[in-house]
């Protein structure tokens, strides 16, 4: 496959009409072909670029669809870590009172409580 820097477009490649110069009668039909080739040329080369470049276009979507699915799956599991991390905080606070309290009830009956 050919890369787009490869076709790449240049104002020679599109240049297919090369003047005014007056053209007998027996000459007009040469010269129509040898425009006629020109443009030919032009057209494929552009249809080349358009084509590369309808490529190109497709991949991106696809990769920004892959992406955005990605970055769905991402921000679920951080949703869940995020519920994980809030039921772990609250359980380490609800132990921290707890211990608290058992090392509270602890001293006071060992007569060390205020």
């Amino acid at each position: 496959m050919n890369k787009l820097s490869d076709i790449k477009l240049t104002k020679e490649k599109m240049h297919t009409f090369s003047g005014h110069e007056k053209i007998g009668t027996f000459k007009a039909g040469e010269k129509l072909t040898e425009f006629g080739e020109k443009q030919n040329s032009a057209n494929e080369a552009l249809a080349a670029n358009v084509n590369d470049l309808i490529k190109r276009v497709c991949a991106l979507e696809d990769k920004q669809i892959q992406n955005e699915d990605i970055m769905r799956k991402i921000a679920n599991e951080l949703a869940s870590f995020k519920k994980e991390l809030d039921r772990v905080r609250l359980t380490e606070k609800l132990n921290s009172g707890a211990i608290e309290r058992l090392d509270r009830a602890i001293k006071l009956s060992e007569g060390d409580g205020k």
